[in-house]
This record gives structure tokens, sequence and C-alpha cells, in this order.
């Protein structure tokens, strides 16, 4: 996958495009994916179309969290078998490009844009002007067509429509049963296993470390029943999130993770915790003794989920 990170560039080949922040990369979103990755078939290399950063940001000055990091982003676009990513510096310049040349000079010129497809709800150029008919407006000239324009609905789940503001909310209190039913897969958290303190170890329960980037939003502190997967393969775990707080006075968060029946040394390989289900609140416990027996009792709950 050729990834661009730039506003000077040319694409050497004729595109189908979907636009958008994708985060979260849900249902919907799936959908775009779904039918530009369709389009190889006639000819088209399938190409993603983002931002560095939501206008909110820029024009806020404020790091937002994420439900999707860029980092796994572009590991789910080149999983899926996206071709081109373009991750546009989006500046107070960039922001304010008008649709119409957002369309002629970038999409159209520079992208060899030939088929794409949105939301009914997109929104983009300059105070968020370009929508829905001003694509297909300007998909043509003098009757010939410049590209093929596909718009879709919003999907509706349960009478809800599926959202990365929706998913954002059930993420944070904590349902991740319903998150995963809204994003079509468990929310998850990647990155690479760092090293800790051992201290699992020393208590009979092997852990491995993830530092959560400041970048990522996660569920309420606490204990889940989560899938990892480390190279290729899948196993069962139970992780807290949360900054350890028995043991340590760092507010730095963690993803501490005891996968079950598993005792390889991971350090420094990249792996994907998803999160099935909450169990418990994070708890600053009086005794490592007492946070020793209480890991015993999640591990006996874990199992017990897990069979």
């Amino acid at each position: 996958m050729e990834i661009i990170r730039d506003t000077k560039f040319q694409l050497n080949k004729d595109t189908a495009v979907t636009i958008g922040k994708f985060d979260g990369i849900h249902r919907g979103h799936r959908e775009l994916l779904d039918r530009v990755l369709f389009r190889k078939d006639e000819g088209l290399s399938p190409t993603v179309f983002t931002f560095d950063k939501s206008p909110q940001e820029l024009f806020s000055g404020r790091k937002l969290s994420s439900l999707t990091t860029m980092e796994e982003k572009i590991r789910i676009f080149e999983h899926l078998g996206v071709e081109n990513l373009v991750i546009y510096p989006l500046t107070e310049e960039s922001a304010s490009i008008s649709p119409e040349d957002y369309i002629t000079n970038i999409l159209c010129k520079q992208m060899r844009m030939k088929y794409i497809v949105a939301g009914d709800d997109i929104s983009f150029g300059h105070m968020g002007r370009g929508n829905a008919e001003l694509l297909r407006s300007m998909s043509k000239i003098k009757d010939k067509e410049r590209y093929k324009l596909e718009i879709i609905k919003k999907i509706t789940i349960d009478g809800e429509e599926v959202s990365s503001s929706l998913i954002r909310s059930v993420v944070s209190e904590g349902d991740m049963e319903k998150a995963s039913k809204l994003i079509g897969v468990p929310y998850a958290v990647s990155g690479i296993v760092a090293h800790g303190r051992r201290l699992g170890r020393e208590m009979g329960f092997p852990t491995v470390n993830l530092i959560v980037s400041e970048d990522k939003l996660m569920p309420p502190f606490g204990v889940y029943f989560t899938e990892v997967s480390v190279n290729g393969k899948h196993y069962n775990g139970i992780t807290n999130i949360g900054t350890k707080p028995t043991v340590t006075d760092d507010n730095t968060v963690f993803a501490e993770t005891n996968i079950l029946d598993f005792d390889s040394d991971i350090y420094g390989e990249q792996i994907t915790v998803k999160l099935l289900k909450f169990h418990r609140r994070e708890v600053k416990f009086s005794s490592v003794e007492e946070l020793k027996q209480q890991i015993d009792t999640d591990i006996y709950s874990g199992k017990e989920y897990f069979k």
C-alpha cells in the first residue's frame, strides 16, 4: 500500500475513491471500503482519502482521542487491500480549499478519480460546504462523465444509525458487546508489547503490557475478557485497562493482559487486544496479596466466560 502524507503528489493510475475520517472503521465505513475494493476488477486502484487530523483538532488546538489511531487505520486498510492511502495534511490553508477545487484539483487531477462512493451526509472543502449534491452536479461536464458517483445511506442497527459518535458513547460506557455489534468486529487496542515490572510473573500470572496511545479512546478503567491476536494466532485473555494503582503511582495508561494458557516471550511483538466484555472496575487494593487473590478470581471468571 502506498501511503502519501503530502499535498503535492500525483497518482499514476485511475482510482476508485472513498473519503472520510474513518474513525472506528465501523460497518458503515466497511460498506464504503467494500465498494471501492470491488472496483479493482474494473482496473481502478482502491484508494482512501483522509486527513491527518480533524477540523475540530485544527481549530481548537486540542488533540482529540480517536476510536482508531492512524497506525491502526493503516494496518486495517492494508489488510483489506487498499492500494493508496492519502493522509492529507490539514492546515488553515488546506482547510480553506473550496469544495469545487477540492473535486477538480485533488480528486480528479491529483488522484485520477474515476469512481467515488460516499455516505449521504458527506461534507468536505471550505466550511464543509461540499456535499453529495455537489459531487453529483460536478460528475459530468457538458454531458461527459468525469467520474461515477455512488451515494449510500447510513446503516442502521436496532433502530440506531451507525456512526462514530454513537460508538464513542458506547465505548465510553464500557458496553463492549454493543460496540462490537456497531463496528462489526470487537473494539481493539493494538501496539508493541513493552517491558513491565514483571510483577505479574512474580505473582504467578505472567502478563503482557501495551502502553496505550494518548490518541486512543479507551473504555472505563477495569478488567475485560479479551481475545489477543499474536503472530496470526488468537488466544483468550483477561486484560486490565488502567494505571495499575495498586503497584504504581504513574498515570500512564496500560492494557495489561494475562493470556490464558500462554507463556511465550513476545516482548517487542505487535499484538491486538480485542475487548469482548467488561468484567469489573479497576480497584486500588490495600496490598499485593489482596491483588493476587483478585487476579485468581478474575482468571476463574474468565475461564468460565470462555467455556
